[in-house]
């Protein structure tokens, strides 16, 4: 896991290393302070030699302004650092999102994804500032410290080494104990995530049926876990800190006591005042290194979830991928072919979502689909720019396996537009061009045309430079959808499908749309998912599905003779028209 996030440093490798370069000057020259200060103390103080305490006190003076610049590098190139390693793990992570196929998403979940992307990077982020500063100044100022005070007496020193084991053991215990709480806190945060989105995203749901109430109890519910299972992390880790102050204090304590009889009692010289006082700035020095030891390691057990958390978006392998050497770059044409095709979104389940399915489909054909609730419509058209693959059998574009194209490629010459598509936060001209980034405003107009947009666009007061909030939540389902339409047509597809995306629009519309299609792109095959016959009856063919089984192939009147679903929602819908 370290290894793999480490290489996200990259470009700031440079920063990272020098940062605990300056913070280990920095710990030197701290070091040598409290050994001149007591030289400053018997050599000067002690004997009245002023000139010898105007000499040492200059050069304190110098170690502390060095140490003080040597500091501020090394927090400047650790912030640099830090920030960059973060930008670069949510850089890695987003983009290897893209490559995800749908499978893989459904996997981790979007608010899963949302939260790995902003709390963990964060909480890693500044783990690794720790640990490129903190982490370092610790280990070497108790080390450095400790080799002082054993110059200065040994015996005093050892007390030291009796307190270190039973604090690695605290520290041990705490880090397995608290290490599961975390990632059980992180998982629920996926789910807070997840509410937040859902609410936001159906306010306007929310406020109609007045359940403002039920979503407040659910957020705080899951807020609730959260706060239980922090307040239970924090307080388990809590515990460092008494540890470390007893032992630390403890051991000043005894240091002070024992140095004073040194000093008090022995008829010979064994300890000075100056080195009495540096040995007590060297305790502090050490209490102050496992104060800090005693916070990284906590700070590393929460960032050790969220970077397991990170590893596992980058290490995802994506389920659909392009052949890795021969890959067909080019689709030849529209025609699709279904070959005994069985599919299903999980491998293990126990039913198929698609059970042999066989169609053929010519190029710049116009295709209907139909068929009930749960009769795996969209499931099928999603087979043909791969954004699933089958489990048996095999799906043709062009007269060959979609397995065998390039993803991007084959994505390309494939247009969907979905009922409930989406538009993004910019003006309808950012949007159109998402089906074409380089169109002319000339291409952009023909396009808004042929989907029955340009009407209502140029109705807006800004046209077709009209800000569209996010998800084309000021315009209306019917509007969304036309320009939606627009936007597919702009890449000029081989295949164009459909998925209900007309449900918002009239009748009259609809048929306009149509007829657009028929006249403006009669080479492009046009798949038309819808629950109206009136939108495909005029269809060169209709496919009508039945819980995942092709039921009836056939022309509208070859339908109404053979096929018993097609016909009686035929006569359902005349019925109706007729009322």
């Amino acid at each position: 896991m370290i290894k793999r996030l480490i290489s996200c440093v990259r470009q700031y490798k440079k920063d990272a290393m020098l940062s605990p370069i300056f913070v280990s000057l920095e710990v030197i020259l701290d070091v040598f302070i409290p050994l001149y200060m007591g030289r400053l103390i018997d050599n000067g103080i002690d004997r009245g030699d002023m000139g010898y305490v105007l000499k040492m006190g200059l050069l304190l003076v110098a170690l502390c302004i060095l140490s003080l610049v040597c500091g501020a590098l090394s927090g400047r190139f650790a912030s640099v650092a830090a920030v960059g390693f973060g930008a670069n793990l949510r850089h890695d992570m987003f983009h290897h999102v893209q490559t995800y196929s749908f499978s893989n998403i459904d996997k981790f979940s979007s608010s899963s994804i949302v939260t790995r992307l902003t709390t963990d990077v964060s909480r890693i982020q500044n783990a690794f500032m720790m640990t490129i500063r903190v982490a370092v100044r610790a280990p070497v100022m108790l080390i450095l410290a400790m080799v002082m005070a054993f110059q200065i007496n040994r015996s005093l020193a050892m007390i030291f080494l009796l307190a270190l084991p039973f604090l690695a053991v605290v520290i041990f215990v705490l880090m397995r104990t608290v290490h599961p709480i975390f990632k059980r806190v992180f998982k629920t945060y996926d789910r807070l995530n997840q509410v937040v989105q859902e609410n936001l995203r159906g306010i306007r749901v929310v406020k109609s049926y007045v359940r403002e109430d039920h979503e407040i109890d659910k957020f705080n519910k899951i807020s609730g876990v959260i706060y239980k299972d922090f307040v239970k992390a924090e307080t388990i880790i809590s515990l460092s800190s008494p540890v470390m102050n007893i032992c630390a204090y403890g051991c000043m304590i005894l240091i002070a006591w024992l140095g004073s009889r040194l000093i008090v009692t022995s008829h010979e010289t064994v300890m000075t005042t100056g080195q009495l006082t540096s040995m007590i700035t060297y305790v502090m020095q050490i209490l102050m290194s496992l104060m800090f030891v005693s916070m990284i390691a906590m700070q590393l057990i929460m960032s050790r979830a969220a970077g397991e958390r990170i590893v596992e978006i980058l290490d995802e392998t994506s389920s659909l991928e392009s052949p890795e050497t021969g890959a067909i770059h080019t689709v030849a044409d529209g025609s699709i072919e279904f070959d005994h095709v069985t599919f299903s979104y999980a491998r293990q389940a126990e039913k198929p979502v698609l059970d042999d399915v066989t169609l053929t489909i010519q190029a710049g054909e116009t295709v209907g689909i139909l068929g009930g609730t749960g009769s795996s419509k969209s499931s099928l058209v999603q087979l043909i720019p791969r954004l699933y693959d089958v489990v048996e059998g095999s799906v043709k574009v062009g007269g060959v396996d979609v397995r065998q194209y390039d993803l991007e490629a084959l994505r390309n010459q494939v247009a969907m537009v979905l009922q409930k598509n989406v538009l993004f936060s910019g003006t309808i001209k950012d949007n159109l061009r998402w089906g074409n980034e380089n169109a002319t405003d000339e291409e952009l107009v023909h396009a808004c045309r042929l989907a029955q947009a340009d009407g209502f666009i140029r109705e807006f007061p800004d046209g077709y430079d009209t800000w569209i909030e996010q998800g084309g939540a000021n315009v209306s389902g019917g509007q969304r959808q036309r320009l939606c339409i627009a936007r597919a047509l702009l890449k000029k597809p081989k295949i164009l499908i459909l998925d209900d995306s007309t449900s918002a629009v009239d009748t009259k519309t609809d048929a306009l749309i149509r007829q657009a299609f028929a006249q403006e792109i009669p080479d492009t095959t046009k798949l038309i998912i819808a629950q109206r016959i009136s939108s495909v009856q005029d269809a060169d063919k209709i496919i009508v599905l039945n819980d995942g089984h092709v039921d009836g192939f056939g022309t509208h009147e070859e339908l109404l003779k053979t096929n018993i679903i097609y016909r009686e929602v035929y006569e359902s819908q005349t019925r109706k028209e007729e009322a």
